[in-house]
């Protein structure tokens, strides 16, 4: 089958050129008994590939069965999967077929792959490599012939470093890479999707389809929809049921998306290679020791100001005073944590001082160096504990007693 039935058969719509490889790599693979490992972002209709792939291939006959590896208790996935005997576990009152025997010549589709245990992943890729498996409290081998397809939207070599999957499972899986397009990568195809959404609803709520003017349609298209296809069927079915005017502006759309929850912390930090496994609180420690240097910059600043001959003095009054509190302002979300660090603002009547900003024996060097040297000496000397109190990596601690040469 070409792409076009392929889409027509399977309701996908777009036109995306990712999108298209996607299918045809799905078409491709589908004749042979290899497995397909696809990856994409929650909401990406990653679960309509199995189904090409199975329709598409000589077990078209056989069974299809999809599992969501995510919504099963840690403590019976071994059972759903593989079965058990009578008796072997609490509950287990009489024998039970498992997915890998019930699908047996057919197509199981593990979705949400990544959630799976550490101990089941090794049942499974035993069954990827033989064809083998036991039912839980049984020594009997089971054979079965079984096309795998899994998904995830979780980033495995992520998982597999912090030692949540495991890599030959996850070599086993890939076998075929499949890569399902993000919304947001897919802008063309935007618009064409919420038409077919709002038609859809239209029918089925007998009601006129929504429309939309030329600035809701950029404003739809800029979105980052994080919710993916998903989303936008989410927010064009709302839409359709509470909006009255069928015309949709893009105030009105904007009532239906919902902000996107970015960090507020600064960009730099996040995409720093060094500090990719630091706490939250160690990175607050990096941005405070960086606002000292803003912090002399500003008293640098106040005093040059105060110096210019040009200005009357009321007019630095002024400027020294806009400085502090604009100062202030920005590094308000820090100062809670550390009260002893005081910035001090502008008063009533503009009376400001540079030398009084801010004060050298409450340096946030100094209160490092001092919450260094505390946390060494209540643990003896020992790193790794000290770093564990202060909330930071043993690495940059010792990185930090190096730069401030503290004796241990």
């Amino acid at each position: 089958m070409d792409i076009q039935t392929i889409k027509q058969r399977f309701g996908i719509i777009g036109h995306d050129t990712y999108l298209e490889r996607a299918i045809q790599v799905a078409v491709q693979v589908a004749p042979t008994d290899l497995t397909v490992l696809i990856t994409g972002e929650s909401g990406t209709g990653k679960e309509v590939f199995p189904k090409i792939i199975h329709q598409s291939s000589a077990r078209k006959h056989g069974p299809y069965i999809a599992v969501n590896c995510g919504a099963i208790p840690e403590g019976t996935i071994d059972s759903e999967l593989f079965g058990h005997e009578k008796g072997s576990f609490t509950g287990a009152h009489e024998a039970r077929k498992g997915y890998f025997e019930v699908v047996d010549g057919g197509t199981i589709f593990l979705d949400e792959v990544a959630e799976l245990p550490l101990s089941t992943q090794v049942r499974l890729l035993r069954v990827l490599e033989t064809g083998e498996f036991f039912k839980v409290g049984s020594s009997k081998v089971i054979k079965t012939d079984v096309r795998v397809v899994a998904a995830t939207n979780v980033n495995i070599p992520e998982a597999i470093e912090k030692g949540k999957f495991r890599q030959d499972l996850f070599y086993r899986l890939n076998t075929v890479p499949i890569i399902i397009p993000a919304l947001r990568e897919r802008k063309d195809d935007i618009l064409m999707l919420f038409k077919k959404f709002a038609s859809d609803f239209a029918e089925k709520y007998r009601m006129p389809s929504l429309q939309l003017t030329a600035d809701a349609v950029r404003m739809l298209e800029s979105y980052r929809w994080p919710g993916n296809i998903r989303q936008l069927k989410n927010v064009t079915e709302q839409i359709s049921i509470i909006e009255k005017e069928k015309l949709v502006s893009a105030e009105t759309l904007r009532l239906y998306l919902p902000a996107e929850s970015n960090t507020s912390l600064p960009i730099l930090y996040k995409r720093e290679k060094e500090d990719e496994h630091l706490s939250e609180r160690d990175i607050l420690y990096k941005v405070l020791f960086d606002m000292k240097k803003d912090i002399l910059e500003l008293r640098q600043t106040i005093a040059a100001l105060s110096t210019q001959s040009s200005m009357d003095e009321e007019e630095v009054k002024q400027n020294n005073a806009q400085l502090i509190r604009q100062f202030v302002n920005e590094t308000k979300a820090f100062e809670q944590p550390y009260q002893d660090v005081e910035i001090q603002n502008a008063d009533d009547d503009n009376e400001i001082h540079p030398s009084e900003v801010i004060h050298d024996d409450l340096s946030l060097e100094k209160i490092e160096i001092d919450m260094i040297k505390r946390a060494l000496e209540k643990y003896k000397g020992k790193r790794k504990n000290a770093a564990k109190e202060l909330g930071i990596s043993e690495r940059t601690l010792y990185r930090k007693i190096k730069e401030y040469n503290i004796n241990l």
